[in-house]
C-alpha cells in the first residue's frame, strides 16, 4: 500500500485518511441540499396530498436539468484532477474557464426546451389536470435557476478536484439556509412576503441559487484560489479545449439523461397508479437522495482520485484504491440503512401523514434501502471509470442497465401490475447491472491506455 506524501498538495495518495479528507466535506456539503429537499417537501405537503405528488413529478422533471450539470461536473472534475494530479495549476485555471463556457451553452438550451416542450410533454403524460396545471406553472418559474447551478456546479468540480472539498460546505449551507426560509415566506406568506403556494418554492429554490454562487466565488477570492490556478485569465473561449471537455463530459450528460428519463418514466407509470403511490414514492425519493449522501460523495471521491492517480503516473495502484473507496462508501451506507429499518414511522411521519400512509410505505422503504446498499459500492465503480476518462464506457455501461430496468418497471408496473414493493425492487437490479459492468472494465485494465 502507497501511503507517501504527495509530491504537492495537488497530487493525493492513496490512504482511507486522504479518502475521508475528500469524501466527508462532499458528503456534509450535499447533506445540506438534501435536507433542503426534505424541507420543501413538509413545507409542500402542507397544502395537500396533491402538491406532494406534483412536487414528485416536477422534482423529476428538473433533475434532468440538474443531471445534466452533474455529467458537465464529473467530466470537467475528471479533467481538473488529472491537471491537478500532473500537478500542472495554470491549466487548470484555462479547463475550468472553458467548463463554465460550456455549462452555460447548456443552460441556455435547458431554458428553451422547457419553455417550449414542457406544456405538451406533461399533457399528454399525466392524467390529472390539476397536477398537469401546477407542473407547468412551477417549472416556467423553476428553470430560471439552471444557469446559476451550473456555475455552482462547475465550480464544485474545481474545489474537488484541486483537493479543496472542504471549502464547498458554505455555498450549499448558503443555498439550504436561505431556500428554507424562502419557502416557509413565500409558500405561506410568512415574513410579509407574498403567499404564492406552489409556486413560492419555485422562486425561493432559484434566489437560493443565485445566492450560492455569489458565496462560493467570494470563497474563491477570499482563499485566493483565483491567483494559485489563474481562474480568470483566460476568459475567451478556446475551441480545442472546450471541445475536450465536451468530449468527455457528453457522454455522462448522455448518461444521465438516459438514467433520469428511464426514472421519469417510472414515476409517470406510479402517477397511473394514483396520488397516494405517487405520493409514497416520492417520499421514497427523498430518503433516497438523504441517506445516499455518503454514497454519492465516495463516487465523486472515487472519479477525483483514480483521475490523480493516474496523472501521477500511478495506475497499478488504482484497482486497490477503488476497493478502498467502496469500502468506506459501503459502511456508512450500511449504518444508515440500518437506521431506516428500525426507525421507519419515524422517517415517514415528518410528512404529517396519515397512519395509513405509513403503513403503506414502510415495506417500500425497505425495499428501497437494500438498493442503496448495492448502490454504495457500483456507483463507486462506475465513478472509477469516469476518472479513468473512458466516459464512452460509461455510457455503454448505462444504456445496458437501463435497457434492463426499463423493461423490469414495465412489466411489473403495466403488465403484472404489482405492488410499489417489487417496482422499487427495479433498484437492486438497476445498481447491481451497473456494478458488474463497472467492474469487470476496470478489471480488463483497458483503461490503462486512455489518455488525456
Amino acid at each position: 500500500m502507497d501511503v507517501s506524501a504527495p509530491h504537492s498538495d495537488l497530487q493525493v495518495n492513496i490512504s482511507n485518511r486522504q479518502i475521508l479528507k475528500i469524501a466527508l466535506p462532499i458528503s456534509l456539503a450535499m447533506l445540506i441540499p438534501q435536507l433542503n429537499f426534505v424541507t420543501n417537501n413538509v413545507f409542500i405537503s402542507g397544502l395537500g396530498e396533491t402538491e406532494l405528488a406534483t412536487a414528485g413529478i416536477t422534482g423529476v422533471f428538473y433533475l434532468i436539468f440538474s443531471l445534466v450539470g452533474n455529467g458537465l461536473n464529473s467530466g470537467l472534475q475528471g479533467l481538473l484532477s488529472r491537471r491537478a494530479g500532473e500537478n500542472r495549476p495554470e491549466e487548470i485555471g484555462r479547463t475550468y474557464i472553458q467548463g463554465i463556457w460550456v455549462s452555460l451553452f447548456f443552460a441556455a438550451a435547458g431554458i428553451i426546451l422547457t419553455w417550449l416542450f414542457a406544456k405538451y410533454f406533461l399533457v399528454h403524460t399525466l392524467h390529472s389536470p390539476k397536477v398537469q396545471e401546477e407542473a407547468i406553472g412551477f417549472l416556467r418559474i423553476r428553470i430560471w435557476g439552471i444557469p446559476f447551478l451550473y456555475f455552482f456546479q462547475m465550480t464544485n468540480a474545481l474545489l474537488v478536484g484541486t483537493n479543496n472539498s472542504r471549502y464547498m460546505k458554505y455555498g450549499f449551507w448558503t443555498q439550504a439556509g436561505l431556500n428554507i426560509l424562502l419557502d416557509y415566506g413565500l409558500i405561506y406568506g410568512h415574513f410579509n412576503l407574498p403567499r404564492l403556494g406552489f409556486n413560492g418554492a419555485a422562486y425561493a429554490s432559484v434566489i437560493a441559487e443565485i445566492a450560492g454562487v455569489a458565496v462560493v466565488l467570494g470563497i474563491i477570492f477570499f482563499k485566493k484560489l483565483n491567483e494559485r490556478f489563474s481562474l480568470f485569465k483566460h476568459w475567451r473561449f478556446h475551441r480545442p479545449l472546450a471541445g475536450l471537455i465536451f468530449k468527455q463530459s457528453s457522454p455522462l450528460v448522455a448518461q444521465w439523461l438516459i438514467s433520469i428519463f428511464a426514472w421519469m418514466l417510472f414515476f409517470i407509470f406510479i402517477e397511473n397508479h394514483g396520488e397516494r403511490s405517487l405520493a409514497i414514492s416520492n417520499t421514497m425519493r427523498t430518503i433516497f437522495g438523504v441517506f445516499g449522501i455518503f454514497t454519492w460523495a465516495f463516487a465523486s471521491t472515487s472519479n477525483a482520485m483514480v483521475s490523480n492517480i493516474i496523472g501521477q503516473g500511478k495506475k497499478d495502484k488504482v484497482i486497490g484504491l477503488i476497493k478502498k473507496i467502496s469500502k468506506l462508501s459501503f459502511g456508512f451506507t450500511i449504518v444508515l440503512c440500518t437506521l431506516a429499518n428500525i426507525f421507519p414511522a419515524l422517517f415517514l411521519s415528518i410528512y404529517g401523514r396519515d397512519a395509513g400512509f405509513i403503513q403503506e410505505a414502510i415495506p417500500v422503504i425497505r425495499i428501497v434501502t437494500a438498493g442503496m446498499l448495492v448502490m454504495s459500492f457500483a456507483t463507486v465503480w462506475l465513478n472509477a471509470v469516469t476518472g479513468t476518462a473512458n466516459t464512452r464506457v460509461n455510457l455503454g455501461i448505462e444504456v445496458v442497465a437501463i435497457l434492463v430496468y426499463t423493461i423490469y418497471i414495465y412489466l411489473i408496473l403495466k403488465v403484472w401490475n404489482l405492488s410499489l414493493v417489487w417496482a422499487w425492487g427495479s433498484e437492486m437490479l438497476y445498481w447491481g447491472t451497473l456494478f458488474i459492468l463497472s467492474f469487470l472494465y476496470i478489471r480488463s485494465g483497458r483503461w490503462r491506455k486512455k489518455s488525456i
